[in-house]
């Protein structure tokens, strides 16, 4: 990932965050000679490896598992917060009128061996938390638990566990930083003029009010 100094994102806590709030990650990996990325919801879970171990599970059908080149490390994208930045936006476009369109985006990517974990209990475990931790703002949370064990059991066998030890991690939050300061006022405060919500985060981001984003 082409990551300028000025975007770059290293602390763990402002990546862990991403990842547990957009946790659909694009997982990218070698197949037989080809590129192959599947959309898999990968938690990141703290042990004692130096950046912590993500963990998910995909269908037994999908061949990602079975005819993966396990020589070579997976990649995981997650991707948070983005928008089209328009030239209007910049205050400097009524002064000199030198502005492009550019976009604005929160990315963070991971990557590490892939591990398969083909065992009933440990599926289970990774399902019970993921749910968990998605339904933790219901008022009342569904859990694996509330299904009948006979029928999760059922589902269970037509999973497969897949695990991710980190090895590199890297953050991009590319949110204006690069603009002089007038424009970036300028850009938060008309994005936070829109009834969007996703507009409304991003002039957060430009901000450097929400989600690690810096003005540097």
């Amino acid at each position: 990932m082409y990551n300028p100094s000025h975007f770059a994102e290293s602390r763990p806590d402002v990546l862990g965050a991403l990842m547990a709030a957009h946790p659909l990650a694009t997982l990218v990996t070698l197949s037989q000679g080809q590129l192959v990325a599947n959309y898999v919801p990968l938690l990141l879970r703290r042990d004692e490896t130096p950046f912590g171990t993500l963990i998910g599970h995909v269908a037994r059908a999908n061949p990602v598992w079975s005819a993966i080149d396990l020589g070579v490390d997976a990649l995981a994208c997650f991707q948070g917060p983005q928008r089209y930045i328009s030239p209007s936006l910049y205050a400097s476009k009524a002064e000199h009128g030198k502005v492009v369109p550019t976009w604005n985006y929160v990315v963070v990517q991971a990557s590490g061996p892939l591990t398969v974990h083909d065992d009933a209990d440990w599926i289970h475990a990774q399902v019970s938390a993921l749910t968990q931790h998605l339904e933790s703002d219901r008022e009342k949370p569904w859990a694996v638990d509330d299904a009948p064990r006979a029928y999760t059991d059922t589902m269970i066998r037509a999973l497969v566990g897949i695990s991710i030890p980190v090895v590199t991690i890297a953050g991009k939050w590319k949110v204006s930083q690069n603009q002089p300061p007038a424009n970036r006022d300028s850009v938060a405060q008309q994005l936070g003029q829109s009834s969007l919500d996703a507009d409304q985060v991003m002039a957060d981001l430009v901000r450097g009010t929400a989600g690690g984003a810096r003005k540097s």
